[in-house]
């Protein structure tokens, strides 16, 4: 990790390296809260289920503030265009509803989207309802659901949070390949190094 990065995450004590109190979701899942309503930065209220597309969903838990995010910001965009364009579903839910006042507002997430020309969902996790249901614990996180909305990944995009051009394994963009060419994803869970969610 990029040294600069991990003095900042380690003095504000946001590195997240345990899970949440009662586990991510295990490897295998159903897809949770499926019908659950959630604010898109639309305007629009959606839900997972609906959102999900032919070939699964890619749901990542992220934000506005985290310089762990921040740094992902190109590589996000890039994986969830991969998503987008191999048919899968993808929302990126804000679960910090104790910093909804200090930079991950709903009109602070409209703001962030639009510089980052986001193309896909970034919606409210109000109450920390997702997260809580995946087992979610920091910023970035992901999980990708298959055709039958079943978990067959869980962790990181890549193995290096702090420097994009150190990354020796793309988890995710690796992950969502094998599933759509039907091979059992090898790599199941990797661990995500990030900010912890600022739960209510």
């Amino acid at each position: 990790m990029n040294k600069k990065l991990l003095v900042t995450l380690s003095a504000a004590g946001l590195l997240a390296f345990s899970p949440a109190t009662n586990g991510p979701l295990p490897i295998g899942s159903s897809l949770p809260k499926a019908d659950a309503k959630i604010m898109d930065i639309s305007g629009q209220t959606i839900s997972l289920g609906e959102a999900k597309k032919k070939n699964g969903l890619l749901v990542m838990f992220s934000c506005n503030t985290c310089p762990v995010v921040r740094a992902y910001q190109e590589r996000t965009r890039q994986i969830c265009q991969y998503a987008q364009e191999h048919e899968l579903g993808v929302v990126l839910l804000n679960s910090n509803e104790g910093s909804r006042s200090g930079g991950d507002s709903y009109q602070d997430m409209q703001s962030y989207a639009k510089k980052q020309s986001y193309q896909w969902f970034y919606a409210v996790d109000k109450d920390d309802i997702l997260a809580n249901a995946f087992g979610a614990n920091r910023t970035p996180e992901c999980f990708l659901f298959d055709a039958n909305s079943k978990l067959v990944y869980h962790g990181a995009i890549d193995d290096s949070p702090g420097n994009p051009e150190q990354v020796r394994r793309q988890h995710l963009k690796e992950a969502i390949s094998e599933m759509l060419d039907g091979k059992e994803v090898s790599i199941k869970e990797s661990r995500s190094i990030g900010c912890s969610i600022r739960r209510s």
